[in-house]
């Protein structure tokens, strides 16, 4: 049994890329790039500059922030039954330190994007989550925007622990919105990448590339928990 419950596992390592679920967000083309909605901060001097480039790992998006502010948003439908996970590969190439986030005034990240479901006629009455790249707060930590209790803020990576390296980071959205606004959402309605400095006055360069949802494992999981048990 143990054999068996070994080939197993090999086999679901070996082939889980392929059997996955993913829905891919952006693909960080000029073309798209062009078919975005900018959205200018209220009170921003300037807007984000948001650039194309290419590496070894494919297309990505550099945003330039210098005292500006403004984002990227796209309307899609992600089913979070099938996909609830969102995975980032980003980069903070030049952090905001020193900056305290929870405050208006320094409530500014290098990078940021926000999962947005409609609740309401107008946009202020959305509910958003912020994964955010935090230049001066640890991984996990939250707190509600200063600006509205709507927007949770969430610490998915810190130059703290990456400055100017690439990291890929997951969070599960639909739990997020459970535990966060208590909505036990099946969708949402759409994504924005942002970069601002406009609060703090300083400037940032970060980079965003291979923005998907994903699947859950949970059935396997409680396959190989019950196995293992047993075995």
């Amino acid at each position: 049994m143990k054999k068996i419950f070994k080939l197993l596992i090999s086999f679901f390592l070996l082939t889980s890329s392929v059997i996955a679920e993913e829905v891919k967000v952006f693909e960080f083309t000029e073309e798209e790039l062009g078919t975005l909605k900018v959205r200018k901060v209220r009170g921003a001097d300037a807007k984000t500059e948001y650039l194309i480039g290419s590496n070894e790992n494919g297309n990505y998006l550099k945003a330039v922030a210098d005292n500006a502010a403004s984002g990227l948003g796209k309307e899609i439908k992600i089913d979070l039954n099938k996909t609830p996970y969102l995975n980032i590969t980003w980069k903070v190439e030049k952090d905001l330190g020193g900056i305290d986030e929870r405050s208006k005034k320094g409530h500014d990240y290098a990078a940021r994007v926000f999962v947005v479901k409609k609740t309401g006629a107008t946009p202020l009455s959305n509910r958003a989550m912020n994964y955010v790249f935090s230049s001066n707060e640890d991984v996990n930590a939250s707190h509600p925007s200063p600006y509205t209790k709507k927007s949770i803020d969430f610490v998915l990576a810190t130059t703290k622990d990456n400055l100017n390296e690439w990291v890929t980071v997951k969070a599960n959205v639909k739990e997020h919105f459970k535990q966060f606004h208590n909505l036990d959402l099946d969708e949402i309605n759409g994504l924005a990448i942002m970069a601002d400095t406009d609060n703090s006055k300083l400037s940032s360069i970060a980079y965003y590339q291979n923005i998907y949802f994903s699947s859950n494992w949970s059935i396997f999981n409680k396959f190989f928990k019950i196995h293992a048990k047993n075995g």
